[in-house]
């Protein structure tokens, strides 16, 4: 049961590309006319879809990229970009002066999930241009230009280059699968090489409540102990700098039996339930998370 959830979640992974040395052209413009110039965080976030704004209220995007103060002109490594939910807000904020970098999972990974087709993993070789090309269509001639790599396999032109990574809702996998390839080991190290020194690496990730049983909380459930994700990332060279509750939601207190996949906006287990399971799990909303800022040695 538990794969078929994680094949929802993990289904609509995108990919990533070479940071623009490798020759790749990652700045085509769109006409002048759609560009916005000198837009605030706030009014960025104002005018996007709404449905990608009914999300505000769990996400919190503004105070989430405050706490981890990213700027215009800043050069960006998000992990998992996916469908491009932060994407579209980091491509425009992070402006013409700025670079976006996507990062994925290893393409070694995929077959661990059980589930993946040998066409779908297969795919996952195309994935950094796949994923680029993805991210052209969200850009305008204002927005940063783009690349990406994949996780264990990070260019040495990207070393150093780097004033934030982030880690949103991405690591539970990663840890899921750390005893099989040392996953999340690798991720970490590439995100530590990535980074400029004082760099600050940002993290929001589905909380396990701290008296959850350990083999309940490594990652498959979707969920990760606090103390198990400050441990992991200080032992890879960062300074844990502080935590915030900006993005934690009380009302999730999953049971042993219970992903995180229940919740909005998967909502795998009650989508089409008529026993107001659903009703139930749009009430919680979506999952418990915990938002960490470390950094990069000086």
């Amino acid at each position: 049961m538990h794969k078929l959830l994680l094949l929802l979640v993990v289904a609509g992974f995108a990919a990533c590309q070479p940071a623009p040395p490798s020759g790749q052209d990652a700045t085509k413009p769109a006409p002048a006319s759609t560009v916005i110039k000198n837009e605030s965080l706030e009014d960025l976030l104002a005018r996007q879809p709404q449905d990608m704004q009914a999300r505000y209220i769990y996400r919190h995007p503004r105070e989430t990229l405050e706490f981890f103060e990213v700027g215009p002109g800043m050069t960006v490594v998000e992990a998992l970009p996916g469908g491009g939910w932060y994407s579209k807000l980091l491509l425009p904020y992070l402006g013409s002066e700025g670079h976006l970098i996507g990062a994925d999972y290893a393409i070694e990974m995929f077959p661990l999930f059980g589930f993946f087709s040998e066409e779908f993993v297969e795919g996952k070789k195309t994935w950094i241009a796949d994923w680029t090309a993805d991210a052209e269509e969200w850009r305008d001639a204002g927005s940063a230009p783009v690349s990406a790599f994949v996780f264990g396999s990070m260019p040495d032109d990207i070393a150093g280059t780097a004033d934030r990574v982030l880690f949103i809702r991405a690591l539970h996998n990663l840890n899921r699968f750390e005893n099989e390839g040392a996953y999340l080991t690798s991720a970490l190290a590439d995100a530590y090489r990535a980074l400029k020194p004082g760099g600050i690496l940002g993290i929001v990730q589905h909380r396990a409540r701290e008296d959850r049983p350990d083999d309940w909380s490594i990652g498959d459930h979707g969920y990760l102990k606090q103390s198990l994700v400050i441990d992991a990332v200080t032992k890879a060279g960062f300074e844990f700098i502080a935590d915030n509750d900006l993005n934690a939601n009380p009302k999730d207190q999953p049971g042993d039996d219970d992903v995180v996949w229940r919740l909005p906006p998967t909502l795998q287990s009650s989508r089409d339930s008529n026993d107001g399971l659903r009703a139930r799990m749009e009430a919680i909303g979506e999952s418990n998370r915990m938002t960490l800022k470390f950094r990069k040695p000086l």
